[in-house]
């Protein structure tokens, strides 16, 4: 009973939800069973709904047939009607909270019945509604093309020899079709870079060649996702990416904060990629976009903030020395994280936001008693704490550090090869740069362009510390 979809559903509802379905249930329109009642009023308290014995069949049918013999198939008969009004109720409220689909229904309906006047005043709520709209995503402008073909058929039912307006359909669902077709391409696109799949794009060139051939790109929902594409297929133009932005900047509000933070986690992402690709100019753009998308609160979802989200934040905020705004962001977004790995990445971005501020006293105190669980956290940990006993010459502790390192990397089935191979590197030239003699210029340049060429973390560091020398 546990894992039964009607059980997995009422986990699901809200108490909102749950007092209109009560309300939905007692109408005889939608239900007219009260054994379905009764097993309802059983289902909605917490307290049976988590509890395996109070979820047990033969302790549902005695509350909810009182007195009776228990009769399986009855059981499941008052289920079977139950879920199937639920279902009803969570589709309806699905679809009433578009009103202007909503009314186009209703349009339909006095249209077939010939109710013209009706018909024709519906019609203009739906206009009034789609003026009034505060969004102009691809969903507006399909419902722009549904209200233009709900007025051609009624126009066409007429017989009469009037001003059709098909050359309007066909316009408005050309751009229903190219806003649609791009915004599915992008995240074919950025699925495809983290999971390796491979996609048919279908009509895709045809639809960017149309985009600029007939001036779309006025149109916001056409315009975000063409410039999203362009500038993730063609990285090496960074005009796309400024037009991107551009575009975000005017026109954010004038979608659903969902679709709004798909679009600003696409600009980043290829920030993301230029900054790894060696763009230093791009560790600004992505800041600014993360500024940006935190001000406009769209990078918070469901009221949580990922923790690679919360990093990348802190990493390219220290990155520019923004040190005021990283602190004031870990005050104010850490009660986003979720709450099982909370206290790490907080104490982890403290010592991060110390270190390099130089504080080393202050970031030394947290990393030296902290134990991370997650592996890449634990290792960039160690690493800092590396930095930090080589530039103030402990290096007693730093070779007992480097050696735990060693045997942390080798020990740890679940660290991934590459970043066995970024770490494992590290302690491997860090341990050559403390034996370094700086008089002997010819094992220091051989070592210079070891590092230069190979992948390694805290590349520039290692880089400097052998400038220095």
């Amino acid at each position: 009973m546990q894992n039964s979809q009607l059980i997995t559903i009422f986990r699901s509802l809200s108490s909102k939800e749950v007092r209109h379905l009560r309300k939905w249930l007692l109408s005889p329109a939608h239900n007219q069973r009260e054994d379905v009642v009764r097993l309802f009023d059983y289902l909605i308290h917490a307290e049976h709904l988590n509890n395996e014995k109070a979820l047990a069949k033969e302790k549902l049918f005695a509350k909810v047939f009182p007195k009776q013999k228990f009769d399986d198939a009855l059981l499941r008969q008052a289920m079977h009607f139950l879920l199937k009004t639920v279902e009803e109720y969570l589709a309806f409220q699905d679809w009433s909270e578009d009103p202007a689909r909503l009314r186009l229904a209703l349009a339909g309906v006095y249209r077939k019945r010939k109710l013209d006047k009706v018909f024709l005043r519906t019609i203009k709520s739906i206009e009034t509604l789609q003026q009034s709209h505060p969004y102009r995503d691809e969903h507006y402008l399909r419902n722009e093309y549904l209200l233009l073909q709900e007025q051609y058929v009624y126009l066409e039912g007429k017989k009469r020899i009037v001003p059709m307006n098909l050359q309007e359909i066909s316009d408005k669902l050309d751009l229903t079709y190219c806003a649609d077709k791009l915004r599915q391409s992008c995240l074919m696109l950025s699925h495809q870079k983290v999971y390796k799949a491979k996609y048919n794009a279908g009509l895709l060139q045809e639809v960017l060649q149309y985009v600029v051939e007939q001036n779309l790109l006025e149109v916001p929902a056409i315009a975000i996702y063409y410039y999203v594409y362009q500038a993730l297929t063609a990285k090496e133009s960074e005009d796309f990416f400024y037009k991107l932005k551009e575009t975000i900047g005017r026109h954010w509000a004038l979608f659903p904060k969902e679709e709004m933070r798909d679009m600003y986690l696409m600009a980043i992402n290829y920030c993301i990629g230029r900054m790894n690709a060696g763009a230093e100019t791009f560790v600004r753009e992505a800041f600014d976009l993360y500024r940006q998308g935190f001000q406009r609160e769209l990078l918070i979802e469901n009221n949580l903030i990922s923790k690679f989200t919360f990093l990348n934040v802190i990493r390219i905020g220290l990155k520019l020395k923004e040190f005021e705004w990283v602190s004031h962001f870990i005050d104010e977004h850490h009660r986003f994280i979720e709450e099982s790995y909370r206290d790490s990445i907080v104490r982890f971005s403290r010592a991060r936001l110390d270190f390099e501020k130089g504080d080393y006293d202050s970031a030394m105190k947290i990393l030296v008693h902290a134990d991370f669980d997650d592996v890449l956290i634990h290792l960039s940990a160690k690493a800092m704490l590396v930095r930090m006993y080589y530039e103030q010459s402990e290096y007693d502790v730093l070779e007992s550090l480097l050696e735990s390192m060693r045997t942390y990397l080798n020990r740890k089935d679940m660290i991934g090869g590459q970043q066995k191979n970024l770490y494992g590197n590290f302690v491997r030239f860090t341990r050559k740069l403390i034996n370094l003699n700086p008089y002997n210029k010819e094992p220091l340049q051989k070592l210079k362009e070891e590092v230069a060429k190979v992948n390694v973390a805290e590349k520039d560091w290692l880089l400097q510390q052998l400038e220095e020398l």
